[in-house]
């Protein structure tokens, strides 16, 4: 029999980094805006955990919410993704106890090359975040990061601009521990350009301020989105929309929307002025009746965390 000799270690490396193999050993997966078309979402039926509120505020709902009604508009909602090609995948087996896990896009924030798991600021929501990345795992999505120490950050606080670039929000949602977790991570894959913006005191997120529903179109409340913030996007080229409708923007969530597509939004019904400013700019807009959802302080974007979208 032939000797085969061995002359020391030859165990040589693959040259290819994480985001070439990702496809090959983990799956379809990539978020670098807010307005690529969009693949695939993971949300969060709401399950017995939304039967048992007997005390909204202490849960921070501004209302009872009727159970069964949340449900059939949060079926509707899927529904209407799938309608437009969008992969609807869910987490189960939430506590009895977090009636806010429906809000799936404050626990998980997609990037390019996985997700950051988040780590919520409300003691009434802690521990949402362990299922959402049970689901990941059994999707094959990688988990890049969890947020931990005394960080706190929630998804809705950072919204993709392009593959270098996000705006980067702090404030009751997110801490300064948080925010410098997320931007070391996404540093780490190529991430450059950091908008920061201070959330103002009375508001959670982001998403619930600015939107992008277009390549180069970013919707605003004006009196709350810093310069700071504008500048930068006015160089890059974006078109701002003021939305002047204080009680679409703060009650009904009219910036609340999810682009389907460059162009494209599905938008919670109730926003007339904010329809109208989206159709005014070219802005195709596809209404979902989120009315019970919505006594729960969220909307269209907060339901959903993106695990796919098109680069654009």
């Amino acid at each position: 029999m032939q000797q085969v000799t061995v002359r020391g270690e030859r165990w040589y490396p693959s040259e290819r980094n994480f985001a070439e193999s990702l496809g090959d050993y983990w799956g379809d997966w990539y978020c670098d805006s807010e307005a690529g078309v969009l693949k695939a979402v993971l949300m969060r039926r709401p399950g017995p955990e939304l039967d048992g509120v007997t005390d909204p505020a202490a849960v921070r709902f501004k209302a009872p919410v009727d159970p069964e009604t949340a449900r059939r508009q949060h079926d509707a909602l899927a529904d209407l993704y799938r309608a437009h090609g969008v992969t609807v995948h869910y987490v189960e087996g939430y506590r009895p106890d977090r009636p806010n896990a429906l809000f799936m896009r404050d626990q998980v924030l997609m990037t390019p090359e996985g997700a950051i798991v988040c780590r919520p600021a409300m003691e009434a929501r802690r521990g949402e975040e362990r299922f959402a990345a049970e689901a990941l795992a059994r999707l094959g999505v990688p988990i890049l990061k969890t947020v931990n120490g005394d960080g706190i950050f929630e998804g809705a606080c950072l919204l993709w601009v392009d593959r270098r670039t996000v705006i980067l929000g702090t404030g009751c949602r997110a801490n300064e521990a948080g925010a410098r977790q997320v931007e070391r991570e996404l540093r780490e894959i190529g991430v450059t350009d950091f908008l920061r913006f201070p959330i103002p005191f009375g508001h959670a997120h982001l998403d619930g301020l600015m939107n992008f529903p277009d390549r180069k179109t970013v919707m605003v409340f004006p009196w709350q989105v810093p310069y700071e913030v504008c500048r930068p996007l006015l160089d890059r080229g974006f078109r701002i929309l003021e939305n002047p409708h204080v009680e679409e923007v703060k009650l009904t969530f009219g910036i609340n929307f999810v682009t389907l597509r460059p162009g494209k939004v599905v938008l919670p019904s109730g926003n007339p002025g904010t329809r109208a400013l989206l159709e005014e700019a070219g802005v195709e807009c596809v209404e979902a009746d989120l009315s019970e959802i919505v006594k729960a302080w969220g909307a269209t974007h907060c339901l959903t965390a993106f695990l796919r979208r098109d680069p654009i």
